[in-house]
């Protein structure tokens, strides 16, 4: 049990870390920054729709009947969604976004978003360590570019470049929280873990299908647009790649 809470708590801390990645965009140009976030973008949804189809859902069919699973999974797309539409919040990959008005808001929705990671995250190692592992993989593949977006959407809101890195921070790490309260209910709520998994599968459904693969259809370069979509591909092949590894 001290080993589990160790794989938990030392996961959401290097996710939630993550969010001094927008560090790096002092460093480079807004042009090559545009151009690399989408091709993490590409990566991210292929990692993510790679995590919900290659693990998340094989590992959760194994454990309860597939109505309850593939319900869980609705009731996660759809909390996802609403979670995305109340909160006016939603996944920017760009150094400056329109559609954040409030970056106070955006970093409410941030939070909460991670808050759940976090939550997940727990559920999966409680599962196995495998799939905690995968599942912390797809997170970090979501969180690098939604990370570098939050931060130029402080900024462009109005913030210091530190103060951003610091409340970027501190909406991470609720992660940290989400986490180490899942551990100690799951003992205490019955097939909570079950609920959580296929919970996560709609989510990164979601966000993959709602979020990430529409940014790519935007692009209207023919050659950015097939690397993007290469990366997608390599995105998806990872995931793969790490589950036979595990499962062999």
């Amino acid at each position: 049990m001290p080993n589990l809470l160790l794989w938990i708590v030392g996961s959401t801390t290097l996710v939630s870390l993550l969010s001094l990645i927008g560090i790096t965009t002092l460093l480079i140009k807004d042009q090559f920054l545009k151009q690399i976030l989408l091709v993490l973008v590409g990566f991210s949804a292929g990692a993510l729709m790679g995590g919900a189809f290659l693990h998340l859902l094989p590992e959760a069919l194994g454990h309860s009947p597939s109505i309850h699973i593939f319900s869980y999974l609705l009731v996660g797309f759809v909390i996802f969604f609403l979670l995305e539409r109340f909160l006016h919040w939603r996944h920017c990959h760009q150094r400056e976004c329109n559609v954040h008005t409030f970056t106070y808001m955006n970093l409410v929705g941030d939070g909460i978003h991670n808050f759940i990671d976090g939550l997940v995250i727990a559920a999966s190692f409680v599962f196995s360590i495998q799939i905690g592992i995968t599942t912390t993989f797809a997170v970090i593949a979501h969180e690098i570019p939604q990370e570098l977006g939050d931060f130029g959407v402080l900024v462009y809101g109005g913030f210091a470049k530190f103060k951003a890195l610091f409340y970027n921070l501190l909406s991470a790490l609720t992660a940290i929280f989400g986490a180490l309260l899942g551990f100690f209910l799951f003992p205490l709520i019955d097939n909570l873990a079950s609920f959580l998994v296929p919970f996560a599968a709609g989510g990164f459904i979601y966000i993959a299908g709602s979020d990430l693969i529409p940014e790519l259809h935007k692009e209207a370069n023919l050659k950015r647009s097939i690397l993007s979509f290469i990366f997608f591909l390599v995105g998806i092949l990872f995931m793969l790649g790490v589950r036979l590894a595990f499962v062999g």
